[in-house]
C-alpha cells in the first residue's frame, strides 16, 4: 500500500497517513471538458465506474451533509434524507460545498474536509474490497477499503444511490 509520501499531500492524504489508514495514491491527466469527472477517474484508472465514488453534499433541513455514492449511480435525496435524520435533502451550493470542504467542486474528497460533517456511504461500497474516492484535487483518487472509509470519515452505511437516469 502507498503512502501519502508519494503523493501530493492533499489534507485527505495527510489525515488518512496520521491515522494510519493503508491507501493507494491513483493520479491521472485530468480533463477539465470531461462530462463526469467521477466516469472519467474511472476510465483513466481502468476501474469498474461502481467501485468508484463520489462526493457529493448536500443541504439537509438547514444543515451540509455528506453522501458517497458510486460514480455511475445518482445521489437518492429522499434517501439521504432519512439516512442523515432530516425530512428534505437538497444538493448543496458548490460555494458553500467548496467553502466548508476546503476542496474545488470536482476534486472534493471526503477525508480530510475543513468541518467535519455527517456523511453517508452508499451501502454498495461494501461489495468491494477497495473502493476509490477522490484525493483531494482533481485527476487524484484514493484507494482504500471500504470500512477503512466508514472509520476515516464516521459514515453511517445506507442504500443512498439510485439508477441514473
Amino acid at each position: 500500500m502507498a503512502r501519502a509520501k508519494q503523493s501530493a499531500g492533499t489534507p485527505a492524504t495527510v489525515a488518512l497517513t496520521k491515522a494510519a489508514v493503508p491507501f493507494t495514491v491513483h493520479a491521472y491527466e485530468h480533463d477539465p471538458a470531461a462530462a463526469s469527472y467521477g466516469l472519467e477517474a474511472a476510465a483513466a484508472l481502468g476501474l469498474e465506474p461502481g467501485q468508484v465514488f463520489k462526493t457529493l453534499l448536500v443541504e439537509a433541513d438547514g444543515k451540509l451533509g455528506v453522501g458517497i455514492v458510486p460514480v455511475d449511480r445518482q445521489l437518492d435525496l429522499k434517501a439521504i434524507a432519512t439516512a442523515l435524520g432530516a425530512k428534505k435533502a437538497v444538493m448543496a451550493d458548490p460555494a458553500a460545498a467548496e467553502r466548508t470542504t476546503g476542496y474545488v467542486v470536482g476534486g472534493i474528497s471526503p477525508i480530510g474536509q475543513k468541518k467535519a460533517l455527517p456523511t453517508v456511504l452508499d451501502d454498495s461500497a461494501l461489495l468491494h474490497d477497495h473502493v476509490y474516492v477522490s484525493g483531494g484535487r482533481r485527476g487524484l483518487d484514493l484507494g482504500l477499503a471500504p470500512t477503512d472509509l466508514v472509520a476515516a470519515t464516521k459514515a453511517g452505511v445506507a442504500p443512498i444511490a439510485r439508477v441514473a437516469r
